[in-house]
């Protein structure tokens, strides 16, 4: 067999397109939420004339431009391995997703590039309703583009509303039915609760990360920091809520997946414990070490304590998912999630007590917490994308048989390439924005169309704030 490394092809075209991805969707789970945000706050200072408001706008908008640009970046790149190192899948699957696809296209991404310009440069050129307008429509088509993109891998997930061509292509029979496929409610609610819970911590890590240097009296700092704060509080909860009936969802149509999830490599005729922890040894099919609650999964599940549920044992072993990957990927995201949750109701606590701003350890929690929403999403992709295996559309097309054919070697070479480059320009990009995160709004904030040069890219207007 061809390897590079003592890996096949199709095992570097996975990790390839895992790469690329998880370090791509940091940058939309980002924007998605951060443009909602900017709407809100320019919202705010239009209603109020709070010049804190506009202060804050400015300061986030800069840092939006650079994350929106690193996005696209990444997304380009990401793109054009369905044609080098998928290209059976884009032949077979291409007459479903190609169409979704090109609709984030036409409606999505036209409707934020028309409007971004406006929204960065505008204020003083269109007029404040006009400007607010094209922030709420950069917002909607944040969210267009995200509904686009569940819609396709919802439909690998759970494949419905196509017909089988000749030669072995999915061709679209009803595009309502595969639009609107039935894990994609769950998954688009749970990918933007989590985008919009994601800025939220960073927000809420940024303030606290000035608030500890004693900027107690900047009214931007408390203003970022107490808007976090309440979404902690009251979307995490929503979130776990979500989750939960999005797992259920799951374990309907991917049951498979669950077991992974959960950890069970044997039936149990009369309840399933909750596997807290353990380490799982899919060889020998077992869990070992577990910490477990009795029953407790069934309860969640099927809501009967005593309700039998099976067991990777009723798998055939080419059928299983990786179950380590999947068991500990999904624990990672479910105990950020009570993290999360722990820190929003902690906060509320200190609200009530008059400390929001000056209790030392729910600051330092709160930066420790900032890049929890970044994690929590990787996990939660690696969960579902890793549990689908050893499929591309689930039950129907194999991944190893959707690869494209080509050697070990280049697949290898390009991979090393790909982790070079991108750790190169997007750790570089990281870096320049948590300098950006670094300094506080001060007063005199400027505004990127308010610059010396007449003409000035968001990039540029950002770097030049960066380095005064």
């Amino acid at each position: 067999m061809d390897t590079f490394l003592g890996f096949d092809a199709v095992f570097l075209a996975r990790a390839q397109f895992a790469f690329t991805v998880a370090f791509h969707f940091i940058f939309p789970a980002f924007t998605i939420g951060l443009a909602s945000f900017l709407a809100v706050l320019n919202a705010q200072y239009l209603r109020t004339k709070d010049e804190a408001w506009l202060r804050l706008f400015n300061y986030w908008v800069k840092i939006f431009a650079v994350v929106f640009a690193m996005g696209v970046v990444s997304g380009i790149v990401m793109s054009y391995q369905f044609g080098t190192n998928w290209s059976v899948f884009s032949d077979k699957a291409g007459p479903v997703i190609g169409a979704l696809m090109a609709y984030e296209v036409l409606t999505a991404f036209f409707l934020e590039a028309g409007f971004l310009g406006i929204m960065l440069f505008g204020r003083h050129k269109v007029g404040p309703g006009l400007h607010m307008t094209a922030t709420l429509m950069v917002a909607v088509g944040t969210a267009i583009s995200a509904t686009w993109i569940i819609a396709v891998n919802s439909w690998m997930q759970t494949p419905q509303g196509f017909v089988m061509g000749e030669n072995g292509q999915f061709l679209p029979a009803d595009w309502l039915e595969i639009i609107f496929s039935p894990s994609f409610p769950y998954r688009l609610a749970h990918a933007l609760i989590a985008a919009y819970l994601t800025t939220a911590f960073v927000v809420g890590g940024v303030g606290a990360w000035h608030l500890l240097r004693g900027r107690q009296d900047n009214p931007g700092v408390r203003k970022m920091f107490s808007m976090a704060m309440w979404m902690a509080a009251i979307v995490t909860p929503i979130q776990i809520y979500v989750g939960d009936a999005h797992g259920l969802n799951t374990y309907h149509h991917q049951p498979i997946k669950v077991m992974a999830m959960e950890g069970h490599f044997q039936s149990y005729p009369d309840g399933a414990p909750l596997i807290l922890f353990g380490i799982p040894d899919q060889e020998a099919g077992v869990m070992r070490w577990p910490i477990e609650i009795p029953k407790m999964s069934s309860l969640i599940l099927e809501h009967d304590m005593n309700a039998p549920m099976e067991g990777l044992d009723t798998v055939p072993a080419e059928e299983e998912p990786p179950v380590a990957v999947v068991f500990f990927a999904f624990r990672i995201m479910v105990g950020l999630g009570f993290l999360m949750l722990g820190l929003g109701w902690w906060s509320l606590w200190a609200r009530w007590r008059g400390r929001l701003y000056t209790s030392p350890w729910l600051l330092r929690s709160a930066v420790v917490m900032g890049p929890s929403g970044f994690v929590a999403v990787t996990a939660g992709w690696f969960t579902t994308e890793v549990g689908r295996q050893p499929y591309t559309v689930y039950g129907l097309l194999r991944t190893a048989d959707s690869a494209s054919p080509l050697g070990a070697s280049a697949v290898g070479f390009s991979l090393i390439a790909f982790i070079c480059v991108y750790f190169l320009v997007f750790g570089s990009g990281v870096v320049y924005l948590l300098r950006l995160m670094a300094r506080p709004p001060e007063p005199g904030e400027d505004e990127p169309d308010r610059t010396e040069a007449p003409v000035r890219t968001a990039g540029l207007a950002a770097a030049q704030e960066g380095t005064s």
